[in-house]
């Protein structure tokens, strides 16, 4: 696809994501549409899946670390064409739905990880990552966590292991939208240091605008051509991008629109057809 069309099916992701917490009546817009563009690029360019055969043993990988995002992939999901027919209402969170408050494996088409509890992601990455290796098999590992969820002390041991077997067909976007559901990053631990980090640990490190559909491509083409270490993408984000009374407001964290709220994510996404 075009850059163009990537950042066209990345605002109606942004619209159905708001849409599915508005009707469900509960969720987390903000986190969800920091990462649009990413998932819009990984799910409609980059990655090697098959909606008709989602067990295909070839297969990129997908975890969202960052499970409360949730409705951003869930809508990616249903445009690439998971689910027949395709979904019109989700229900979002509601008991017996497919599509839950966090990713559930068991219950969703298309994922390949449960996630919710916070700071999993890279570790369960890791082993993805090993057991392509170990089978021969010629797949990519994608992991999105956030800025927030690497005060998780599990996310450091899962980044030691990364780079100490080499997993360089690993490769972790972080979604540094400077937020957490308390406050900032900043106010939590004093620095948002993402990329110094990573790089300290040994891990091949990017920083990219997260908005940026051919930043975002170009990072995954140069971590591709990195051999032995695994792979960082640092992506400098805005919490609800792309909703004006949602931009960097933390009170957007997790929220429902209101009716006025909803037309108005209508005017400035387009609504889900343009």
């Amino acid at each position: 696809m075009t850059n163009e069309q990537i950042q066209e099916k990345a605002r109606k992701l942004r619209f159905e994501a708001v849409r599915m917490v508005y009707e469900g009546k509960d969720g987390h817009p903000g986190p969800a549409l920091s990462i649009a563009d990413i998932i819009a690029t990984l799910y409609f360019d980059i990655m090697h899946i098959d909606p008709k055969k989602p067990d295909l043993p070839d297969r990129d990988r997908l975890i969202l670390s960052k499970g409360h995002s949730c409705p951003i992939l869930y809508a990616a999901l249903n445009e690439r064409g998971y689910f027949e027919p395709k979904v019109e209402h989700f229900n979002l969170r509601q008991l017996g739905s497919k599509f839950q408050g966090h990713p559930s494996m068991r219950s969703t088409e298309g994922l390949d990880m449960t996630s919710g509890s916070l700071g999993n992601g890279i570790a369960v990455g890791c082993g993805m990552a090993f057991a392509a290796k170990a089978q021969g098999l010629d797949y990519t590992t994608y992991v999105i966590t956030g800025d927030g969820e690497l005060q998780e002390g599990v996310i450091w041991e899962g980044v030691n292991t990364a780079r100490g077997r080499e997993l360089d067909n690993l490769i972790v976007f972080v979604d540094r939208n400077g937020w957490q559901s308390y406050k900032s990053i900043d106010y939590t631990i004093g620095q948002n240091n993402v990329a110094d980090r990573f790089r300290a640990f040994g891990w091949h490190t990017q920083e990219i605008c997260g908005h940026d559909i051919a930043a975002i491509k170009s990072a995954v083409t140069i971590a591709k051509s990195v051999k032995g270490l695994p792979h960082c993408i640092v992506c400098d984000d805005i919490k609800g991008k792309g909703l004006s009374y949602m931009e960097n407001n933390n009170a957007w964290h997790k929220g429902v629109p209101t009716d006025e709220q909803f037309r108005i994510a209508e005017e400035e996404l387009g609504g889900a057809e343009k």
